[in-house]
């Protein structure tokens, strides 16, 4: 039987149509043998230059111009190009195995760099990059989509714009309206509050919340135990004061579950992990652990949170600036996301200014601006003496790729500290908020529809 890096060779000088689906995949590394490495470099750097295949008379100039060949490996090389005849290979076939070769010899340099490092053979990387070296192997193949027809696709993209999108609703009213029903699947969905204004509260209340909906919730804290996440989200469930929880009867506590139990099919597990000891790597190795061992698929995920996470490109922040240190973590929680196909909630700090600040914007972002770059929903939840009198938390929303941020740009929510609960206010606490960029885009947008009047349709 042919070999299949040979096989492969011949198609490339033969086909034009394969040539240029497969090229921009298939990497000269994957090419165990010299030879056919070198040939393939010819044809591929041949194809990049002139937009055409060469033929075996210009491969055997160009490797005369070689200067990097021993004798031997050049007279192999001339050998392996005169070989390289004409094959009639079904297309699809040849695809399909030209694309298990490339990610079979993704994953073995994959398996060979990662043991290089865990030997301490690498110096440039460290042992926290092996995930992402696998994961990246593992993720090899062919893309042949080539863009968006905009004519031809139409009815396509009418499909999609009638489509019913999976979404994880919210139990308030102002959250439903900003993301437009809920929070997609695939995206990355991050509340920014200082110390002690409510983000481990926020997403307790919305785990509690998205459980009773039968949803399955996974919630790893970093911050706090097990057990604390527990407690709050009783609280939040069992509508009971949260210093009263430990005074509770067992039968009267256990009928509580029962009853909650018998409320919903979807199950909550909370995960712990040391502060900054754990990264994407261990979260998705988790995901298939609960799998196995419980059958148990999230539908949404909680990051307790983000700050405090480690990232699997690098062994600490120590090593790198704090930028690209917090942007990466927010890029591979973002990447699990799109993997388990599942939204992420996490939070962030704010700086000192913006903890202090009663408007905060994304520049009081903790550490990083590539935070907010990365995120698809983020908002800031500002808590003032007033506000606390009201027992109302303020949400200003500093990014949103579900809808208009301009729209219900600030809005508050009822909290209650005491059941770690939040709940919808009475529509004249909104009234109550002003906010003139609503108004200041509604004038642009008009202005922007007065240039199109001239359009007919």
């Amino acid at each position: 039987m042919e070999r299949v890096p040979l096989t492969i060779l011949k198609n490339l000088i033969h086909s034009e149509e394969y040539s240029r689906k497969v090229l921009p995949f298939v990497l000269p590394e994957y090419f165990e043998e010299k030879t056919d490495r070198v040939v393939f470099e010819e044809i591929s750097t041949f194809l990049k230059d002139y937009d055409s295949l060469p033929t075996k008379e210009v491969l055997h100039i160009e490797l005369e111009k070689r200067t990097d060949l021993s004798q031997d490996e050049f007279s192999l090389s001339e050998q392996l190009v005169s070989s390289l005849d004409k094959v009639d290979s079904e297309e699809r076939w040849m695809l399909d195995t030209t694309e298990k070769w490339c990610k079979e010899r993704a994953i073995y340099l994959a398996l060979m760099e990662s043991i290089k490092i865990a030997d301490g053979q690498d110096d440039k990387q460290q042992p926290d990059a092996i995930p992402s070296i696998l994961s990246d192997a593992l993720a090899v193949g062919f893309d042949q989509h080539v863009g968006h027809d905009y004519i031809d696709d139409s009815k396509d993209r009418f499909a999609y714009y009638h489509r019913v999108e999976n979404k994880t609703p919210f139990d308030l009213e102002y959250f439903n309206k900003i993301t437009s029903g809920g929070l997609s699947d695939k995206t990355l969905n991050i509340a920014l509050a200082g110390t002690g204004v409510g983000k481990s509260l926020f997403m307790c209340h919305v785990a509690s919340s998205t459980l009773l909906q039968g949803k399955n919730v996974l919630y790893i804290t970093l911050e706090m135990a097990e057990e604390k996440i527990a407690e709050r989200i009783d609280a939040n469930l069992l509508n009971v004061n949260i210093q009263e929880i430990a005074d509770i009867p067992k039968s009267s506590f256990t009928k509580k579950i029962d009853r909650l139990a018998a409320k919903t099919s979807g199950k909550l597990i909370i995960k712990e992990y040391p502060t900054a000891s754990a990264h994407c790597g261990h979260f998705r190795a988790l995901l298939q652990e609960l799998k196995l061992k419980k059958s148990f698929e999230p539908d949404i995920i909680f990051v307790d949170y983000l700050n405090i996470c480690a990232s699997s490109r690098y062994r600490s922040a120590v090593n790198v600036n704090s930028y690209s240190y917090v942007k990466a973590i927010a890029e591979e929680l973002r990447g699990l996301a799109v993997e388990a196909s599942v939204p992420i909630f996490s939070a962030t700090q704010t700086t000192r200014s913006g903890f202090a600040s009663s408007d905060p914007n994304l520049t009081d972002t903790s550490e990083s601006f590539g935070l907010p770059a990365t995120a698809d929903l983020m908002f800031a939840l500002v808590s003032t003496e007033d506000l606390e009198g009201l027992n109302q938390i303020m949400v200003k929303q500093l990014k949103n790729r579900y809808n208009d941020p301009t729209m219900n740009k600030r809005f508050v929510v009822g909290i209650d500290r005491a059941k770690m609960r939040l709940y919808d206010c009475e529509q004249s606490a909104q009234d109550d908020i002003v906010d003139d960029t609503e108004i200041v885009e509604y004038n642009k947008s008009e202005e922007s529809k007065a240039k199109f009047n001239d359009f007919k349709f």
